[in-house]
């Protein structure tokens, strides 16, 4: 059954402790990417209802640390179904609960495979983007998508006709 692109959200709250931190007192940046992949692999799930694995992570921007003692708010939602993968945006905010303000930290892309009993790939159902900003990620998707794939050597980018359409005009 297909869903709606918000249905697949999830808001994930952490408070970044001193096992958390470098020695800066800042969230571990690895500690944050372990945070938005589970959050990522439970927004996939809520779509596919099935055990996903992780296939890819790209894009992940640090814009600003995030101190010792404040909380993180990750959301994470579908963008996009392919046939068997999802591709999931993250946006990550830092709150100084103290101080009582909220701020962005970074962004990325995730991407999952859905999985059948037998650990293969399994076809997921279509997602259904409602909003404009739902529509400008879904749109994005595929261009994404294809620029994963060059990079990983699994696309020849003379077939990448969403990126050349980017930069060359017929």
């Amino acid at each position: 059954m297909d869903k709606n692109a918000s249905e697949s959200l999830v808001i994930m709250t952490e408070l970044v402790l001193p096992n958390d931190t470098n020695t800066f007192g800042n969230l571990m940046g690895g500690r944050l990417m372990y945070w938005m992949d589970i959050a990522a692999a439970l927004s996939a799930m809520k779509h596919c209802g099935a055990p996903v694995v992780t296939a890819s992570v790209d894009n992940i921007s640090f814009e600003s640390p995030i101190k010792l003692g404040n909380a993180v708010h990750i959301e994470a939602r579908l963008t996009r179904v392919f046939n068997t993968s999802m591709e999931v945006h993250l946006t990550v905010w830092g709150e100084d609960t103290l101080q009582q303000y909220k701020y962005k930290s970074n962004e990325a892309y995730y991407t999952f495979v859905s999985l059948d009993p037998n650990g293969k790939p399994r076809k997921v159902n279509a997602l259904i983007p409602e909003t404009e900003a739902e529509k400008k990620l879904f749109e994005g998707a595929l261009r994404r998508r294809q620029l994963r794939l060059i990079i990983g050597g699994k696309m020849n980018p003379e077939d990448a006709a969403e990126l050349k359409a980017l930069f060359i005009k017929d």
